[in-house]
């Protein structure tokens, strides 16, 4: 695991140090759909691609069986899709909405901010890099922008390194 750089990346349970990068905190509603996808991938996406193997295999020698290379290739890609699901299952963390502290940003809190350098506002949602969603304008923790913000209350001024350059961004307000 690597080393916690930031404060507010690191916690403390039982006595030992934890990256929170290495947490996928998710509401309920995600939680459960990643489940059901999960299920889906399992219960009917890797059988119809074992079958499809299956067929393809029946139609001959396999070493000129483009139809069998492809059955094959896109089984491989869905049990590493499965893979990386269940590992994010594994290290979810769901966060109870209503207990959200709303006096720093953190995971789950919703922050107004005014870009100082366009005087644009703009609202964001820090969420988990699988329910980030910029149209939904949901950014994940784990983002140059999301990442710069955690810790931060309302009145400071987060000056973010972002490949366009550096932004700066100050806090107006923090809401669940």
């Amino acid at each position: 695991m690597g080393r916690c750089i930031f404060f507010h990346q690191c916690v403390k349970i039982a006595n030992k140090k934890i990256d929170v990068m290495s947490v996928n905190y998710v509401t309920k509603e995600t939680f459960g759909q990643m489940q059901a996808e999960l299920q889906h991938m399992k219960g009917v996406e890797r059988p119809a691609a074992s079958k499809a193997i299956a067929e393809a295999r029946e139609k001959g020698d396999l070493k000129e069986n483009a139809e069998y290379d492809a059955a094959k290739e896109a089984q491989g890609m869905l049990e590493a899709k499965i893979k990386q699901l269940e590992g994010i299952i594994a290290t979810a963390r769901i966060v109870d909405e209503s207990s959200i502290d709303t006096s720093k940003v953190s995971i789950l809190t919703k922050v107004t901010l005014t870009n100082l350098n366009t005087k644009k506002q703009v609202t964001y949602q820090i969420v988990s890099e699988k329910e980030a969603n910029l149209k939904e304008q949901k950014i994940s923790a784990s983002s140059p922008i999301g990442n710069g913000l955690l810790g931060k209350t309302v009145g400071d001024i987060a000056e973010i390194k972002v490949p366009a350059g550096l932004i700066k961004f100050k806090v107006e307000k923090i809401t669940a």
